[in-house]
């Protein structure tokens, strides 16, 4: 299991998606989540800072309000390539937030 998240964290780095955290404010564990094809999923437990977080009370849509609001339009996003919740750049005030903790010293996400 470490090779496999060694390897992971290698081909995030080597993405973009990973960077070496200087000064870690808070740190999230690494929880590696086995997949059905012997890959490993990276999955990091925030609920340390989710405690710590002020709570933000927008509303978010009903799933059938999104699909209806979509009539009309001809052009759609798909953002599901190569791994998922990482194709949008996170902000640079917020990604000393996320840092993570890994084998080899703490990361940003």
């Amino acid at each position: 299991m470490l090779i496999k998240i060694k390897e992971e964290v290698k081909k995030q780095f080597e993405a973009g998606f990973l960077a070496v955290a200087k000064y870690p404010i808070l740190v999230a564990n690494i929880v590696p989540v086995p997949k059905k094809d012997g890959k490993v999923r990276m999955c990091v437990d925030y609920r340390d800072l989710n405690r710590a977080s002020l709570k933000d009370n927008f509303p978010l849509p009903h799933i059938d309000v999104l699909v209806d609001n979509t009539a009309g339009f001809s052009t759609f996003s798909f953002m599901d390539g190569f791994s998922g919740y990482n194709q949008i750049k996170m902000a640079p005030e917020d990604q000393e937030k996320n840092d993570i903790h890994h084998l080899v010293g703490n990361v940003l996400l």
